[in-house]
């Protein structure tokens, strides 16, 4: 018995030593564990954020509040009065977009053309404010509808009782319409295509008819964009 209980106090203080020993060896390995998997989150935030800025430089973002000048070349159709005093042919526009927001932007559209057919001739002069919607954007190729006001000044030499005679000139409002598509090269150059309707208001004559016509024109477009 006295055996037995020396083996008791002997043993004792052992089994003390590793209880004390145990916790702390299991709380220092519960503490270098979280060290290694913060190191491999960083590591790996730290990865994800640089494939991240690399793939945004390759993307062509649609950047607001930038002002852009452009050029469409295409064919002008003329319709009803103008139709009958002149004859569709190529013609230039001057364009002008502020990107007020990623969905809408602001175009106004300045045009001058002459148009002429035997002895007759017609004559359209325009600036059309308009907005412009974006349906959607994939990648950077984007469709658009636009639709607005404007200012236009109509005009055409006309033949009344056998002779040529000039219409009034007189400044009126009018109607614009469009739909196209646009397909951004880069930061600076947009290009796209776009059919654009124009709907002057008739202009009433001093004697004769009034002068009444619309007319469409199909332009490619290229744009500059700056600050």
């Amino acid at each position: 018995m006295l055996k037995k209980i020396l083996k008791i106090v002997l043993l004792t203080p052992v089994l003390m030593a590793g209880v004390s020993f145990a916790p702390r060896a299991f709380s220092e390995e519960k503490q270098v564990k979280p060290n290694i998997h913060l190191l491999t989150n960083e590591k790996s935030a730290q990865k994800a954020s640089n494939s991240e800025s690399s793939d945004s430089s390759e993307i062509i973002p649609g950047e607001i509040h930038k002002h852009s000048l452009g050029v469409g070349v295409g064919q002008t159709f003329l319709r009803s009065d103008l139709s009958d005093n002149g004859n569709d042919k190529i013609t230039a526009d001057l364009y002008y977009n502020y990107s007020a927001s990623h969905s809408f932007d602001f175009v106004a559209n300045a045009h001058y053309s002459e148009h002429s057919y035997l002895n007759r001739e017609a004559t359209i002069r325009g600036l059309a404010l308009a907005i412009k919607g974006k349906g959607f954007q994939f990648d950077a190729f984007s469709p658009f509808v636009l639709g607005g006001l404007g200012f236009y000044l109509p005009s055409a030499s006309r033949i009344q009782n056998g002779v040529p005679t000039e219409t009034r000139k007189q400044l009126v409002f009018g109607v614009n319409v469009g739909a196209g598509v646009e397909l951004r090269l880069n930061r600076d150059v947009t290009i796209g295509v776009i059919a654009h309707y124009h709907d002057p208001f008739d202009v009433r004559q001093d004697s004769g008819p009034k002068l009444e016509g619309s007319y469409m024109k199909l332009l490619i477009l290229a744009f500059y964009t700056f600050n």
